[in-house]
């Protein structure tokens, strides 16, 4: 961080600074994200000031703010700049780790000063300020609670900032006020017990990162040059991974190859609260995806290159497979089926999943390789749907008519009692047996790469239905992972509750 101002130091100089001001004066600490800095800002620190000398402010970067896509607003340079500026700062560091736990062992201030709504640990998410508290207690400090007027960056971003249309802003205030972060934060902590399964196919993502050279002297060719390339468990690997930030354990039940398995790479990369199952289908490989892509602010998909075989796993090969679905299938709350259409789940093992579930949420998902063959109503009977319009179209052959009418018809054709249909920047549209609708708004400011999105949207909105959650919590919910997962690359990172309930907080807020 290029620094010119004299009250910016290094965490370290910082350190070094303090230790040679102690015996004479008391050393007050604060501590925190400080993305829109406010009157709320500088009341905390006038006040947590009254308690010591010497007040300095440690900053979080960037890295390590976990609010939810788009945040921090404002970069770490200009947070640590707008709070050097204010008088009664004395001095700013930029932290180096995600909590201010090592910060405290470092600087072993007097005084660690917190807002007074920190003063009760149950309303941080975090549970962080305990051990701050114990950090501070070891390093012969106290807590300081200061007690003044409260505002919330977040509130102030969203109701003073643009990026938001009105009507996305009228929505959150609605949840808000019908619902409230209180009861959303019930059905995803309630989700930690469920017994949770997953069945689907294993698909490695790959990226070839390049550059663009251009067209081919001699053929119709586009030319690029290699830069490097970044591997992914994908498929229903990324679903359980997502599933595995709010389950206590989550089951696996997944196809492989049984040749160039990459069974190593794809334990390495599971949670370990999943217990996988792996099936080998004959004479084929794990399925990989191969995506040569151009990197910006959006991920440009050049072109691809599969290597799958896509045939149906053979009769004796499906025996077996539902043998184990059905040995184990009444054990488990939800089951949750990513059906990829690449050969793994036939329509008879569609059908006894779906007679057997005890509840059965299920994407058949639209691709390449499968295009007009794979569709829902190979699950009858599930109890929760999720579709993106073109997969919706597909179960209805029925390009030119409208999503309302088309969601409603293949809902009661299939006694579903709930419903999603995803439509990108457009949002999603939710449809219950009782015939409510419910248009929900996209929350993305900013999409990074697509691939996905869907997955995260179905695995934590699916936590929420078998709970029977309100509809519109559900879907909330679901779009909410969406924005999320649309603002990372391919799978690089998996959904997290603690972050995941900051963003929520930031949306409502």
């Amino acid at each position: 961080m290029i620094n010119t101002n004299p009250k910016i130091l290094s965490i370290q100089d910082l350190s070094d600074h303090l230790d040679k001001m102690r015996e004479k004066k008391k050393i007050v600490l604060c501590h925190g994200v400080f993305d829109l800095l406010h009157i709320g800002h500088i009341k905390y620190f006038e006040n947590a000031k009254t308690a010591g000398d010497i007040l300095i402010v440690t900053v979080t970067p960037d890295r390590y703010v976990n609010k939810g896509p788009n945040r921090p607003a404002f970069p770490e340079q200009l947070r640590c700049e707008a709070i050097a500026s204010l008088e009664v700062v004395d001095y700013v560091a930029l932290n180096e780790w995600p909590t201010a736990v090592e910060t405290i062992h470092l600087l072993k201030p007097d005084i660690y000063a917190k807002g007074s709504e920190y003063q009760n640990a149950g309303n941080d998410l975090t549970g962080k300020i305990v051990d701050e508290e114990q950090a501070v207690l070891e390093n012969g400090g106290s807590m300081y609670f200061t007690n003044d007027i409260v505002f919330s960056s977040s509130a102030l971003l969203n109701q003073f900032s643009a990026d938001y249309p009105e009507e996305t802003r009228k929505f959150f205030q609605t949840i808000a006020h019908a619902h409230g972060e209180n009861k959303i934060f019930s059905y995803i902590d309630n989700a930690r017990s469920l017994k949770v399964l997953v069945i689907g196919e294993a698909i490695l993502d790959e990226y070839s990162y390049c550059d663009m050279i251009g067209v081919a002297a001699k053929d119709p060719a586009i030319v690029v040059q290699y830069q490097s390339q970044e591997r992914f468990a994908g498929g229903i690997l990324a679903v359980a991974n997502n599933l595995a930030g709010f389950c206590d354990n989550v089951d696996l039940i997944a196809m492989l190859g049984e040749f160039e398995s990459e069974e190593t790479f794809i334990k390495e990369h599971l949670a370990g609260n999943i217990n996988p199952e792996f099936f080998y289908k004959k004479d084929s490989p794990t399925i990989v995806k191969q995506r040569y892509v151009r990197e910006g602010p959006t991920i440009q998909k050049l072109f691809e290159v599969h290597k799958i075989n896509q045939r149906d796993l053979s009769a004796s090969e499906q025996s077996m497979l539902q043998d184990q679905i059905l040995s184990r299938i009444n054990e488990y709350d939800l089951v949750l089926v990513v059906d990829f259409g690449h050969g793994f789940i036939t329509h008879d093992t569609a059908q006894l999943i779906a007679k057997n579930a005890k509840f059965l949420a299920v994407n058949t998902q639209a691709n390449s390789g499968n295009r007009g063959f794979n569709v829902i109503s190979k699950y009858p009977s599930a109890d929760f749907i999720c579709l993106n319009d073109l997969e919706i179209k597909l179960e209805e052959r029925n390009n030119p008519g409208t999503v309302f009418d088309m969601l409603k018809s293949a809902a009661k054709k299939l006694s579903c009692p709930l419903t999603i249909v995803t439509q990108g920047k457009e949002g999603c549209i939710c449809y219950c047996s009782d015939d409510e609708i419910i248009m929900i708004p996209a929350f993305a400011k900013k999409v990074v790469d697509r691939i996905g999105t869907g997955d995260a949207l179905i695995a934590i909105a699916s936590l929420c239905a078998v709970q029977r959650a309100p509809v519109i919590i559900t879907g909330f919910v679901g779009n909410a992972a969406a924005s999320v997962a649309v603002s990372t690359v391919g799978h690089r990172s998996s959904i997290g509750k603690i972050p995941f309930k900051k963003y929520i907080t930031m949306l409502l807020k």
